[in-house]
Parts: structure tokens; C-alpha cells; sequence
């Protein structure tokens, strides 16, 4: 038979008249039994899935990053990227590492304050036969003096991660947002480039008609039937790959967001105009062909959080020679011990210690010597990593400046073809139909035009793409207050 389960313990309140000073065990007992219910705390239930992350700070943190896409003359290009803003889970993640940096910064800010703690003790001893106890309230005091200025450049360290974190959050909301015009600008042209093949196949499919009552008639011959009916396949066999680029343009947005792939179909539509900038936007890169100057990459929010790493880093190195100079510290109790809980208010039982200490490290073996070594290769780490970020940004820059100007290039010289290819066609057509010229011509004309209408489609895309990654290069929309905002985050909360 299996053993009863146990009761579960109880623990009743006891008033302390019942506390006889002849039962100290009982006291001790009891003084152990409140601290402990004192100090535990039920654990804390995980969060719902469905529950709002406290990562995801208010729009406050941020600025407002979707007033330059609100020059395209799109206002569903500037709802997403505020809704991607908002929703991203990526982006939401950084906002909580700036939450980890901040209290990583407070923890190292308290270092620098006095500690006080406070507790309770009840002890009994029993030697030679005889019996001792002892209990009462301890009052705990210590403060480090921090001579040798380590707690400092430690704090001060943290505060340069704080400011790197959120220059980070900057720089992937920035990016975000450039992500988010691209997938839409792309989506736009698959729905154009969709529209312009199946208009095409519609005019195919007529000449295919037209072309079967020749050959009924005795004026075309079965090839021209065929080689119409092979141009008319061929032409639909290019709307799947539109329909699943358009599909997954789509998915790809609601990602973005934070959402399913397919929340935005609806929403989207079948909209297949492209996003038109403003004048001054247009004319960004015409405004930039001498060169991109160094103070337009400066505002580069990943550049600003390399310069926050590089500070960081160099407080550390600061926090690692300091701890190879001597440091001081406080520290001293207030309390009371005795036998009986009726003696605890007496003079006799007051027990005062103040502790004056210096730390002066003689000897270790060159490990501190070491650890100023590896941070001082940590610290040249993060320098060669700005200028690498830097490079990388100047030419992002200037690589986006040479497509911008290379793609509107070629847009103009596409939309020109177009119109030729245009009244080519037609006079093709009629030729055709007067019997002057045989079917191959036409169908030359039609593929022709078809494939330089999709071209100057394409193009017209990558003009305003190519825009769009130029003022990410340049950390379009990040001003210089949104920078001095970076600093104002990390300073210390006092």
C-alpha cells in the first residue's frame, strides 16, 4: 500500500507576546521562516503568445523616417513603411537589446552609490554542555570610493553601448524602411510588367484570329497559322513567372510588416502604377554628380553606431588599467545581538564595525598587463571596422550614384525605342493586311515591341530603385537632431 500523502504545511501568524524568551529555538525558527517568506516571490508566469512585446517601444523613440517616402506621391508606399516601423519583428528585437544595454548602463551606475542591505540573524551553539544564543536585526553599509576610476570608465562604457544600440535600432529602422520601398517599387513593376504581356497576348490572339481566316480564305498559309499560334503560347507562357513575382512581392511586404504573407493581398490590389517622386527627389542625383560629400555619409546611423562601439571599447580599455591602480572602499554594520528578545533594546547589545580597506594589486602573473592587451586589440578591432563601415558607406554612395544616373539613361533611351517599335508594329500590321510583306515581319514587330515595353518597364523600376538605395547610402531622413537623439538615450537616468 502506498504511503499517505503528506499534509501541506501551514504557517499560522503568531503574535510575539507568545514568543517565551525560554524558546529560542522557536524564535530562530520563526525570525527564518518570515525572512523566507519575505524574500520568495511566486515565479513569474510566461508570456502569452498573443501579448504585446515591451520591446516594441513607442514612435517616440524613433523619427519620423516615413516623411521622405511621402515625397513619391504614393500615400500606400508611406502607410507600410509606418506599419513596418511599428511592426517588424527584427527591428523589434533591437529595440529590446537597447532595453538590455540601458540596464546593463544602471546596473554599472550603481556600483557607484553606497550599498545598504539589511537582515536578521539567530544562531544557537551548544559546547561542553552548555547551551549559547544569540539573535537580532543587522544593518549592512559598504562603499566603494572607486580612486582608481574603474567603476567609472565602466559606466562610462556602458553608456557608449546604450548609444551604439540605439544608433543600431536607427540604422535597421533606416534600412527597413528602403527595404520596404524596394519591395513595393518591385511589386508595382511586376504588376506593369503582368499588364504590358497580357495586353500583348490579347493583340497576339487576334492577329492569330486574323490570320486563321486568311488561311480560310486562301491568303495565309498553314506555317503563319502556327507560327502565330507558337508567338501566342510563348507570350502566355511568361504570365506565371509574374503571377508568382507578384505573389511573393506581396508575401515579402507583409513580412516586413510583421504580419502573414497573404494580410496584404486585398489591400494591395492590382495597382501597377509606380511610384512617382517629387522634384526634389528626382533630381538627387543630379544634384550629387561632382561627388557625395563626407558630411551626407556622417549621418549614416551604422556609422554612428561604430563610432558609439569605438567609444565603448576605449572606456573599457580605461576600466582596465585603472583596475591595475590601487582602490579604496567603506563598509561598516550596525546591529544588535543578544540572548533573549527582551535584551535586544539594551545598550549592551549594540554591535558597531567600520572597516577601512585599499585593494593594491603587487603581483598576478601580467594578468591584468594581458587584459590591457586584449582590450587595446578589441579597441584597434572596432576602429578598423569603422573604416571599413565607412568605405563600405562611400562606395554604397557612389555605386548607387552611377546606377541612378546609368538607369534614367536608360530609361529615356527605352521609352524612345518604345514608340518606334509602336508605329513599327502598326505600319507592320497594315503592310501585312495589304499583303505587302509575309507573317514573320509582323511577328517580328509584336515581339519586338513587347519585349522593349517591358524593358523600359524594368528600367523605369531600377531609375527609382536606384534613387531609393542612394538615399539609403546617404542616410536620407536621419537629421542631425535624430543624432544628437542617439546621445540623449544613452545618457545616465539621474
Amino acid at each position: 500500500m502506498a504511503p499517505a500523502a503528506a499534509p501541506p504545511l501551514t504557517f499560522l501568524p503568531m503574535p510575539l507576546s507568545s514568543l517565551r524568551p525560554t524558546r529560542p529555538a522557536a524564535l530562530a525558527l520563526s525570525l527564518l521562516v518570515m525572512l523566507t517568506g519575505c524574500a520568495s516571490a511566486p515565479p513569474a508566469a510566461p508570456p502569452a503568445m498573443d501579448a504585446p512585446s515591451t520591446a516594441r517601444a513607442a514612435p517616440a523613440d524613433l523619427p519620423d523616417l516615413s516623411r521622405w517616402w511621402r515625397g513619391f506621391d504614393d500615400p500606400l508606399l508611406a502607410a507600410l513603411v509606418e506599419e513596418a516601423l511599428a511592426g517588424n519583428l527584427d527591428l523589434a528585437s533591437a529595440r529590446s537589446r537597447v532595453v538590455q544595454a540601458r540596464a546593463l548602463r544602471e546596473q554599472a551606475a550603481a556600483a557607484l552609490a553606497p550599498q545598504l542591505s539589511l537582515g536578521a540573524s539567530a544562531t544557537r551553539q551548544r559546547s561542553g554542555g552548555a547551551t549559547a544564543t544569540n539573535m537580532g536585526p543587522l544593518l549592512s553599509a559598504s562603499w566603494e570610493l572607486d580612486a582608481s576610476g574603474q567603476l567609472g570608465a565602466t559606466e562610462r562604457g556602458a553608456a557608449a553601448d546604450v548609444a551604439a544600440a540605439q544608433a543600431s535600432v536607427l540604422a535597421s529602422a533606416h534600412s527597413l524602411a528602403g527595404e520596404v520601398a524596394l519591395a513595393y517599387v518591385a511589386l508595382r513593376g511586376s504588376l506593369a510588367q503582368q499588364a504590358l504581356v497580357q495586353s500583348s497576348l490579347e493583340a497576339q490572339q487576334q492577329t492569330l484570329q486574323i490570320t486563321q481566316w486568311r488561311a480560310q480564305a486562301g491568303l495565309a498559309t498553314s506555317l503563319d497559322v502556327e507560327q502565330a499560334r507558337t508567338s501566342v503560347e510563348q507570350t502566355r507562357a511568361q504570365l506565371p513567372a509574374y503571377a508568382t513575382a507578384i505573389a511573393q512581392g506581396e508575401h515579402a511586404l507583409a513580412v516586413l510588416l510583421g504580419q502573414a504573407p497573404r494580410t496584404l493581398q486585398a489591400r494591395l490590389g492590382t495597382d501597377r502604377t509606380l511610384p512617382t517622386p517629387s522634384s526634389p527627389l528626382a533630381g538627387l542625383e543630379e544634384r550629387l554628380e561632382r561627388g557625395v560629400p563626407a558630411e551626407l555619409l556622417r549621418r549614416r546611423p551604422d556609422l554612428v553606431a561604430a563610432e558609439a562601439t569605438i567609444t565603448a571599447e576605449l572606456a573599457r580599455l580605461d576600466a582596465r588599467r585603472a583596475a591595475r591602480r590601487p582602490d579604496f572602499s567603506l563598509s561598516g554594520t550596525l546591529g544588535w545581538k543578544a540572548a533573549t528578545l527582551a535584551a535586544l533594546g539594551g545598550s549592551a547589545s549594540l554591535v558597531a564595525t567600520l572597516v577601512a580597506a585599499v585593494d593594491w594589486p603587487l603581483a598576478d602573473g601580467g594578468l591584468r598587463a594581458a587584459q590591457v592587451d586584449a582590450q587595446q586589440a578589441v579597441l584597434e578591432q572596432a576602429r578598423l571596422s569603422w573604416r571599413a563601415a565607412a568605405l563600405t558607406a562611400a562606395q554604397d554612395a557612389e555605386d548607387s550614384l552611377s546606377a541612378a544616373a546609368g538607369s534614367r539613361a536608360q530609361a529615356r533611351a527605352l521609352a524612345t525605342a518604345v514608340e518606334a517599335a509602336t508605329l513599327a508594329l502598326q505600319l507592320a500590321r497594315q503592310r501585312y493586311e495589304a499583303g505587302l510583306i509575309d507573317f514573320t515581319t509582323l511577328l517580328d514587330a509584336q515581339r519586338t515591341l513587347l519585349t522593349l515595353q517591358t524593358s523600359r518597364a524594368g528600367a523605369e523600376v531600377e531609375q527609382r530603385q536606384n534613387l531609393i538605395r542612394l538615399f539609403k547610402a546617404l542616410g536620407g531622413g536621419v537629421s542631425a537632431a535624430d543624432l544628437a537623439a542617439v546621445a540623449a538615450h544613452a545618457a545616465p537616468n539621474r
